[in-house]
């Protein structure tokens, strides 16, 4: 059964087909001043309907966050995907510090779902501010 995630007024819509296997909440400076819940998936499992008032910032250069111009709604973002190299604790996976992914991961705000089913994922606390 699809999910549908909208932004508030509606410009922005996206689904996937089902949620989550993993999702994180993140205390970094930019996470938690959105307050989004990010359930991943890989390029292709999130259908972009409709995305006429988008914009996008990106604080790195390495990663997108993409917005909805009209309510200011935090939608979904897509960067390189650093789980696949480093831990949640910030070390790395195999042993090179300096490694950088090679492939890229969506991040879709899951409280832009409504009815969502939160105890169909478990969300972990990942400690950004103090990790990377």
């Amino acid at each position: 059964m699809p999910l549908f995630a909208s932004c508030h007024c509606g410009a922005t819509k996206l689904e996937v087909q089902q949620p989550p296997t993993h999702a994180a909440e993140c205390n970094c400076t930019f996470c938690s001043r959105t307050g989004a819940v990010w359930g991943y998936y890989q390029p292709g499992e999130v259908k972009i309907l409709s995305d006429t008032a988008g914009t996008i910032y990106s604080a790195s250069g390495s990663g997108e966050h993409h917005f909805c111009t009209t309510c200011g709604m935090h939608t979904y973002g897509v960067s390189p995907d650093w789980s696949s190299m480093y831990n949640s604790d910030g070390t790395a996976k195999n042993g090179d510090p300096t490694a950088v992914p090679t492939t890229q991961i969506y991040a879709l705000n899951l409280r832009l779902i409504d009815d969502f089913d939160w105890s169909s994922v478990t969300i972990e606390k990942m400690d950004g501010r103090n990790n990377w």
